[in-house]
C-alpha cells in the first residue's frame, strides 16, 4: 500500500462528537477517502498529552481512584455512542507502539546529530517545578506566579540556518495553491526548538536520561500517524489537519516526518459550520431531504468538501452545496463505471480534490450508507 489517509490526532478535551461534530471532520474525511482507495480502515487517532488534561486530572475528585491513563481512555470512549466503538479501534499518542517508535526515532536522530541533549537555561515554577519557557509568566500547570531560572538538560533540535520547516512538497494537494501563509509562519520559529516538556502524562524520555520529561506532544502526534501507517504497511501516510493545527504542530514535527522510507505529508481541510444544527435541519426540510441522504450530506459529503474548501465552508455556502448534493445523489448510478472509478482513485491518491465538485465523479463515489459509525445515534441536525 502507498497512500493512506490518517486523521491528525484529535485533542481529547471535555466534549462529545454530538456536541461538536466538527471535531470528527478529519476522521470522516479519512474514512471516505480510504474507502474510495480500497484501503482498509485505520484507527481513529487521539491526542491525550495536553496540559489541560493534566489539570483536569489534578482537579478531579476521584483522582486517587482513577489514574491519568484510565481517565483519558474513559474520555475517548465517551466520545462514541455507547456500545459502538469504531470498528478500526482508536490509537492515542501514548500507546505503547507509539512510544516505542518515538524512542526509536529519537535515538536515531540523536545518533545522526539531528537532535541533541544539551543544557538549556529555562524558567521553572517555584512551586511545582513546571517549565514555563523563557519568558516570565504565570505557571500554566499550577497558576503560581513565581518563577526562577534553571539550567537542565533538554532534548533540542537546532535546525541549520535557512533550513525550511515546511515546503510545498510537505502538502498532499495536487494542483492546489501552496499555503503561503503557513510556509511563512513555519519560518518564524526559533532556530532551537525544545522537544521535551514537563507533563504528568506523555511519552517518557527517561530512557534517554531525561527524567521527569516527556516528548513534546506536537512531535508526538506526528509519530502517532507514522505508527498507524506502519500497521497498514503504508509508505505515504497523509495526515488530515486544519490550517490552524498545522501552523501549531508542523515546526515541532519536522524532524519526525520521515522514518525508514516512510514520509508523512499533510492534507489541509477547512471547518464545517455544524454549530447551528437547527438551521441545518430546516435547510434539509426545505429541500425535502430524506434522513439517509441528509446523513450522507452531513457526515460524508461535507467532510470531503472541507478538503476542497480548505479555508473553510461558510453557512452561506450550505444551501448551494445541499442543492448540488441533492442533484448529484439523484444521478448516482446503480453500478459505478470502471473508468470513472479508476480516475477517481487516481485523483484521491494524488491529493487532487477537485472531483468533489464534479457531478459525474462524485456520484460514482457515494456509498450506500454513511462511512463513519459510532459517533451518534442519528445524524447531526436531527431532532
Amino acid at each position: 500500500m502507498t497512500v493512506l489517509y490518517i486523521n491528525g490526532p484529535v485533542q481529547n478535551g471535555p466534549f462529545t462528537i454530538v456536541e461538536r461534530p466538527g471535531k470528527a471532520t478529519g476522521i470522516r474525511a479519512v474514512e471516505a477517502l480510504n474507502m474510495i482507495l480500497g484501503a482498509g480502515p485505520v484507527p481513529h487517532l487521539w491526542n491525550t498529552v495536553t496540559l489541560a488534561g493534566d489539570l483536569r486530572h489534578r482537579d478531579a475528585l476521584d483522582r486517587d481512584i482513577v489514574g491519568r491513563q484510565e481517565r483519558e481512555e474513559r474520555a475517548i470512549a465517551a466520545k462514541y455512542t455507547p456500545g459502538t466503538p469504531p470498528a478500526s479501534g482508536v490509537l492515542t499518542d501514548t500507546a505503547p507502539v507509539v512510544a516505542a517508535l518515538a524512542l526509536e526515532m529519537a535515538e536515531r536522530l540523536l545518533s545522526e546529530g539531528t537532535l541533541a541533549i544539551t543544557p538549556v537555561a529555562v524558567l521553572v515554577c517555584t512551586r511545582c517545578g513546571h517549565m514555563t519557557g523563557t519568558v516570565a509568566h504565570a505557571c500554566r500547570a499550577c497558576r503560581h506566579h513565581g518563577v526562577r531560572p534553571y539550567t537542565r538538560s533538554l532534548l533540542v533540535w537546532d535546525r541549520p540556518p535557512d533550513t525550511p520547516l515546511l515546503a510545498r512538497e510537505d502538502f498532499h494537494a495536487h494542483r492546489a495553491r501552496p499555503p503561503a501563509h503557513l510556509l511563512a509562519i513555519a519560518q518564524n520559529v526559533p532556530e532551537r526548538l525544545v522537544l521535551s516538556r514537563t507533563r504528568d502524562h506523555g511519552i517518557s524520555l527517561e530512557p534517554l536520561g531525561l527524567d521527569g520529561l516527556a516528548l513534546d506532544p506536537r512531535a508526538g502526534v506526528h509519530i502517532a500517524v507514522l505508527a498507524a501507517a506502519a500497521r497498514s504497511n503504508a509508505r505515504q501516510p497523509v495526515m488530515t489537519v486544519t490550517e490552524n493545527a498545522a501552523a501549531n504542530v508542523a515546526a515541532y514535527g519536522a524532524p519526525f516526518r520521515r522514518h525508514n522510507g516512510t514520509r508523512l505529508r499533510y492534507a489541509l481541510h477547512g471547518r464545517i459550520p455544524y454549530d447551528d444544527t437547527a438551521a441545518l435541519q430546516r435547510l434539509c426540510e426545505v429541500h425535502r431531504i430524506s434522513p439517509e441522504v441528509r446523513e450522507l450530506f452531513l457526515t460524508w459529503f461535507l467532510p470531503l468538501c472541507s478538503l476542497h474548501f480548505r479555508a473553510g465552508i461558510t453557512a452561506a455556502q450550505l444551501p448551494a452545496l445541499l442543492k448540488f448534493w441533492r442533484r448529484t445523489n439523484l444521478t448516482r448510478p446503480g453500478t459505478p463505471g470502471r473508468d470513472v472509478l479508476a480516475e477517481l482513485r487516481h485523483s484521491v491518491a494524488a491529493g487532487d480534490m477537485r472531483w468533489v465538485m464534479d457531478v459525474q465523479a462524485l456520484s460514482q463515489a457515494i456509498p450506500e450508507h454513511p462511512v463513519t459509525r459510532g459517533f451518534t445515534q442519528e445524524p447531526e441536525g436531527a431532532s
